[in-house]
């Protein structure tokens, strides 16, 4: 009882803290509060603050009740399943208070005409897709070798496996294990895991490389050489991550091939990856910032004059969702939270989801037919 409670207490606690956050420069572009677009001068506007305010100041309330009551019902029932429904509450909280502060702002803006007398502009530069940031292949290396580690050390478990292998699963109480026949695919499920995760990011990384860069239009320049800082920095941290996970994989397997239940042990192997990539995403949060915002652009007195162009209408769920199907960008910049997003209104991005999907269900297939064999 006492660790779903405290399962359900660090879950609720950790998400609220996210939410509360959510608004935050340090989260989101300084000129896209709440998913909208606003001029440089108004990303400090008294109106902007406050929206904040009646937006933290609930998901608080929430987040403080959420966790009392989860991990009471956590005590009660003994189970984590409290603290997940109450975790999806809470995020629907936070949603509709996130839906309302942009409502509010768009309103605010079209009513102070806050684009009124402002020379409005997009740039591009065109050398970041005929001389793009290269992928950095030798931060791949340790995802390969720690791959390679483990399909070594399977290949010698094999021989030497029983006829059935505990596979763990999580339920309303905790992690079960269920008996499956060992095969090749059970037995390297975790392996083939790995290389599925590692192509997906090398993948992932290669489009970020090439995506559409959001730069500002009035230091063409510098922002581009400061969006070539990000890219390289961010890809970095992406295949550290990569690497990361593969180490837990590696672990979870040697759990499998030794038929080792221990709940400490998985805490550990699933637990200190976990918080390495946290460390590794509030790190390039804080040093690096949404879009390369916090990265140094340099002391040139360039400036063009102009001003971002207002391009909300290209916005839809508070900002979240892009749609124009006149951009040919397939991945740009997101206006909540970092990364990127797919431009929906894009065929080729919608041909690429589809193509993902199919790419993920097929694989739950692979594993489910494995499991069952």
């Amino acid at each position: 009882m006492l660790v779903s409670s405290l399962v359900n207490a660090g879950l609720l606690l950790l998400l609220g803290a996210a939410l509360y956050a959510a608004p935050s420069p340090l989260l989101n572009p300084r000129t896209v509060p709440f998913g909208v677009r606003v001029p440089p001068e108004r990303a400090e506007d008294p109106r902007v603050d406050a929206e904040r305010r009646r937006y933290r100041a609930p998901v608080l309330w929430a987040t403080v009740v959420g966790t009392v009551a989860a991990t009471g019902l956590g005590a009660l029932l003994d189970s984590v399943a409290a603290g997940v429904v109450t975790g999806l509450v809470l995020c629907a909280v936070a949603a509709v208070l996130w839906l309302r502060a942009h409502r509010a702002l768009s309103e605010a803006k079209e009513r102070g005409d806050w684009y009124a007398g402002l020379r409005q502009g997009a740039v591009a530069d065109t050398s970041l897709r005929t001389d793009p940031v290269r992928l950095p292949w030798a931060w791949s290396v340790p995802s390969f070798v720690v791959i390679a580690v483990t399909a070594v050390i399977g290949a010698f478990a094999y021989p030497g496996l029983p006829d059935t292998l505990a596979m763990p699963e999580r339920s309303g109480d905790g992690t079960r294990y269920h008996e499956v026949a060992t095969t090749f695919w059970t037995a390297f499920s975790m392996v083939f895991g790995q290389i599925l995760g590692t192509a997906a990011l090398l993948a992932l990384v290669a489009a970020m490389l090439r995506s559409r860069a959001d730069l500002d239009a009035s230091r063409p320049a510098a922002s581009s050489a400061r969006h070539r800082r990000f890219l390289a920095l961010t890809s970095r941290a992406l295949l550290a991550i990569s690497a990361v996970v593969d180490l837990m994989l590696l672990g979870l397997s040697g759990m499998l091939w030794t038929d080792n239940r221990s709940t400490p042990v998985l805490f550990t192997v699933v637990g200190v990856p976990a918080l390495v990539t946290l460390g590794i995403v509030v790190l390039l949060a804080v040093r690096v910032g949404p879009g390369g915002e916090r990265l140094p652009e340099g002391a040139d007195s360039e400036n063009t004059g102009m001003v971002q162009r207002d391009d909300d209408r290209h916005w839809r769920a508070g900002g979240t969702v892009y749609t124009n199907g006149d951009d040919p960008a397939v991945l740009v910049p997101r206006r909540v939270g970092m990364g990127w997003t797919l431009n929906l209104g894009n065929p080729r991005a919608l041909i690429g989801s589809v193509a993902v999907l199919v790419l993920v269900l097929g694989a739950a297939a692979l594993a489910t037919l494995g499991l069952l064999g």
